[in-house]
């Protein structure tokens, strides 16, 4: 680039200082011309050259500038970096977005994935105990003797010599005890009269409003002890901030396998159920509520763990009545 450093101010109504002025800046251009390159000609350089009025600051009164044909190559850079500025900062919004919505989900349903994580971190460690649950899903067969006994008149001596009874202890209210995820849950009904009505919104509060206190039988379907398909649904996650107790005791239902043993507990008598099929259905599917002509148990909860999106199902049939199996039960019944 031509560097003229020679400045002029021209004078006003002075023609000799114009002519003047002029004149300077031929010579210096005639003693620079030789610096240019057959490359700066062809770009289109050229001269631009600013007057200024009296009292007017001194300026260079030459300038170097491209053709408007041609955009300069810094604007194309420029142009170029501020797109890439724009997706780099795109980029890193929509990251940290994501990190934010992840964050407030695992708060939202910190302690069902504390129960997950904890449970994962057993097994990986082999630290996991095994629950006292399971003795609850061995039938034992009972075992009936008739023998007289002979005591004694002396009262101190009878309390010796009388056996101590051996009487199964069931609970008073109903139960679902899953071994395998160690949870003992009481069994919350709900009446049907809103389900009669067809007032899904009704059924729906009320549901909600059990689920504070267990699991809960849905209503139009089959109870223990009747033929049929009963029907059990729990929450794997719920607000933190609400009341009840019983918000993810389903949280790890999706790590019940085919052949574990469910056993529920209703009017005092004991039902063991083994379960064959697990799977994921849609919300909408309500295929999973229809009465069966075999004696069955179906456990439904949402998954993934803190969404509604699908249903985990898990399916069990029965196969002992308080400790006799169903095949001897039915045998006892046709003698």
């Amino acid at each position: 680039m031509l560097d003229l450093k020679a400045t002029f101010r021209i004078e006003k109504n002075s023609k000799k200082g114009y002519n003047t002025g002029i004149n300077s800046i031929f010579d210096l251009m005639a003693e620079n011309i030789n610096k240019f390159t057959e490359a700066d000609l062809k770009r289109g350089h050229y001269f631009k050259i600013n007057f200024e009025t009296e009292g007017a600051h001194p300026i260079h009164p030459v300038q170097h500038a491209h053709d408007n044909n041609e955009k300069p190559v810094e604007e194309d850079e420029n142009k170029h970096r501020n797109i890439k500025e724009i997706f780099k900062d795109g980029l890193r919004q929509i990251i940290a977005s994501l990190v934010i919505l992840v964050i407030g989900f695992l708060l939202l349903n910190w302690s069902a994935y504390y129960k997950i994580v904890s449970s994962k971190w057993d097994q990986y460690f082999g630290t996991q105990e095994v629950s006292p649950l399971n003795d609850l899903a061995k039938p034992k067969t009972p075992v009936y003797s008739q023998e007289e006994i002979k005591t004694s008149n002396d009262p101190r001596v009878q309390k010796k010599q009388i056996p101590s009874l051996d009487l199964a202890i069931t609970p008073i209210d109903s139960r679902l005890i899953v071994p395998r995820i160690n949870q003992n849950i009481p069994i919350v009904t709900v009446s049907s009269d809103s389900l009669i009505k067809r007032d899904w919104g009704a059924l729906e509060k009320e549901m909600q409003g059990a689920l504070k206190n267990g699991v809960v039988h849905y209503p139009g379907t089959s109870l223990p002890g009747q033929t049929g398909n009963v029907v059990i649904t729990g929450h794997s996650s719920y607000f933190p901030w609400d009341p009840g107790k019983f918000k993810d005791v389903f949280a790890l239902l999706h790590q019940v396998v085919q052949g574990d043993k469910i056993i529920v507990y209703h009017n005092q008598d004991k039902y063991l159920y083994e379960v064959e099929e697990i799977k994921i259905v849609l919300p909408d599917n309500i295929d999973v509520l229809k009465q069966t002509t075999d004696d069955r148990i179906t456990l439904i909860t949402c998954t993934p763990v803190g969404t509604n999106l699908k249903r985990l199902i898990v399916v069990a049939k029965l196969i002992a009545v308080n400790d006799q199996a169903i095949d001897e039960q039915a045998q006892s019944v046709t003698r």
